[in-house]
C-alpha cells in the first residue's frame, strides 16, 4: 500500500528547509565575521594607539631624565620576547599578550640599547569583543530559527497543496474520475473575467487546474464511450434474439452450424459488452454470503464444461458474491483453454486461487499493463473481454487478480480473495 505522503527526507519541506538552514547559517556566519573584524580592528586600533601615545611619552620623560610611569619601564620581565628582540633592533611595536593573567596591550621601542616599554590594560577592550561575539552567535541563532519557522510555514503550506494534488492525481489513477483538486487559489470558470484576472495564481495553482481540467475532459469522454458502448449492446439485443429464433429454424446442416455458431458469438459479445458498460459505471451491488471456497470453486469449473483438474490444497470460508466469483473463475479457465494448452489446473490454497495453463503463457503487455479490450495475441478468435471482465468483477468484489508466466512455460492466474 502506498504512503499518502512520502518520508520526510524526501520532500520538498526537507530539502527547502535544509536549503534555508545553509543559507541562513552562511549569510550569519558572513556578517558575524564582518561585524567581529571591523570592531576587533578598531578597538585593537584604538588601544595600539594609546599605547604608542604613552610609549612616546614615556620615551620624552626617560630621555629628559625624568622618572617613568603609568606602566613604563625598561625591558620589564613580562615584556613579550618577540616585542623585546624588536625593540632592541631599533623598531617599535605593539602586541597583546596576558600579563598576570589580564590580556595587556605591549608597546615598546628602543632606549639606550635596550628596550623600553609600557604596559596598557586591555581587559575592558577583550571583554568588549567577547560580548560581541556572543551577541552575534545568539542573534544569528534567533534570527535563522525566526527564518526557518517562517520559511517552513510558507513552503509547507506549498507542500501541503502538491501533496493534495498528488493524492487526487493518484485516486484519478486509481479510476476515481469525480476527484478534484479544486485549489482555493484556482478561479471557478463560472467566475468573471475581472474576477479570475485579479484573483492572485502560482504554479501549484496552475497544476491543479490543469488536474481538474484533465480529469473533467477524460470523464466527459470516458461517460461518452460507455453510453455509446451501452446504447450498443442494447439495440443489438433485440435484433439478435430474432436472429437466434430465426437461425434455430433452419434445417440442419453445416452452413446452419455455422450460423447458429456466430449467432452465438454476437450473442455473447453483446452480453459482455453490456456486462463492461455495468462495471465501468462503477455502481454493482454486491449480494454477500459466507461461502466455502473450495467447492465454489468445484461448481465453477464444473459450470464452465471443461476437463479442468481442481486442487483444494486447504479450504477457507470467504464473504463474496457468489455469481461474481464463479464469474471471474469461469472466465480465467475458459481463457485457459482457448488461449492456452493443457492441463489447466485450479488450485485453492486458502484464499489464493490459481488457474494455470501449459501453454505460452500471457503476452508480455498482458504482464504489464492488465487485459486491453479487443486485443488477443496470434489471431486467436474471441473479442479480449474475458479477463478484462474477470479482471473488473474481481475489483467489484474487492479481490486481487494478477496475471503471470510460470518459469518453466505457462500462463497463471492468481485470484487473491478476502477471508472473514
Amino acid at each position: 500500500m502506498r504512503p499518502t505522503l512520502p518520508q520526510w527526507s524526501g520532500t520538498l519541506a526537507a530539502k527547502a528547509a535544509a536549503f534555508i538552514t545553509v543559507m541562513c547559517c552562511a549569510l550569519a556566519a558572513l556578517l558575524g565575521v564582518l561585524v567581529h573584524v571591523q570592531v576587533t580592528d578598531q578597538t585593537v586600533g584604538q588601544a595600539r594607539d594609546q599605547a604608542l601615545q604613552r610609549l612616546e611619552q614615556a620615551t620624552e620623560r626617560y630621555e629628559a631624565g625624568d622618572p617613568l610611569r603609568r606602566g613604563a619601564a625598561m625591558a620589564p620581565p613580562e615584556l613579550p620576547r618577540q616585542l623585546r628582540d624588536l625593540a632592541v633592533a631599533g623598531d617599535r611595536g605593539t602586541m597583546v599578550a596576558d600579563r598576570e593573567g589580564r590580556p595587556t596591550m605591549w608597546a615598546a621601542g628602543p632606549a639606550d640599547g635596550g628596550a623600553l616599554a609600557v604596559a596598557v590594560d586591555y581587559s575592558q577592550q577583550a571583554r568588549t569583543i567577547a560580548g560581541l561575539d556572543r551577541a552575534i552567535l545568539w542573534s544569528s541563532g534567533l534570527a535563522i530559527g525566526a527564518t526557518l519557522l517562517v520559511g517552513a510555514f510558507a513552503v509547507t503550506r506549498v507542500t501541503r497543496r502538491l501533496h493534495t494534488t498528488a493524492r487526487v492525481a493518484r485516486r484519478i489513477s486509481a479510476g476515481d474520475l469525480d476527484a478534484r483538486v479544486n485549489d482555493p487559489r484556482t478561479a471557478p470558470r463560472t467566475d468573471p473575467p475581472a474576477k479570475v484576472a485579479a484573483r492572485p495564481q502560482d504554479e501549484v495553482a496552475a497544476v491543479a487546474a490543469a488536474l481538474d481540467s484533465m480529469a473533467s475532459s477524460l470523464q466527459g469522454k470516458l461517460l461518452a464511450e460507455q453510453r455509446f458502448t451501452a446504447d450498443v449492446a442494447h439495440e443489438l439485443r433485440t435484433p439478435l434474439t430474432g436472429l437466434h429464433a430465426a437461425a434455430e429454424l433452419l434445417p440442419p446442416g453445416r452452413p446452419t452450424e455455422l450460423v447458429r455458431d456466430r449467432v452465438a458469438a454476437l450473442r455473447t459479445l453483446t452480453e459482455d459488452l453490456l456486462e463492461i458498460s455495468r462495471l465501468d459505471t462503477g455502481r454493482e451491488r454486491l449480494e454477500l454470503d459466507t461461502e466455502r471456497l473450495g467447492p465454489l470453486a468445484e461448481r465453477a469449473v464444473r459450470a464452465a464444461g471443461s476437463g479442468t483438474e481442481v486442487r483444494v490444497v486447504r479450504d477457507v470460508s470467504v464473504e463474496t458474491d457468489r455469481r461474481r466469483l464463479e464469474r471471474v473463475l469461469g472466465n480465467l479457465v475458459a481463457n485457459a483453454h482457448k488461449h492456452g494448452r493443457g492441463p489447466v489446473v485450479v488450485t485453492v490454497d486458502g484464499p489464493v486461487v490459481t488457474v494455470r495453463d501449459h501453454g505460452d503463457g500471457f503476452p508480455e503487455y498482458l504482464v504489464a499493463h492488465g487485459p486491453q479490450r479487443f486485443r488477443t495475441e496470434g489471431g486467436t478468435r474471441g473479442h479480449g473481454l474475458g479477463l478484462t471482465i474477470a479482471l473488473g468483477q474481481a475489483e467489484v468484489l474487492g479481490a486481487r487478480l494478477g496475471f503471470a508466466n510460470a518459469p518453466d512455460g505457462g500462463a497463471v492466474a492468481t485470484l487473491v480473495l478476502a477471508v472473514e
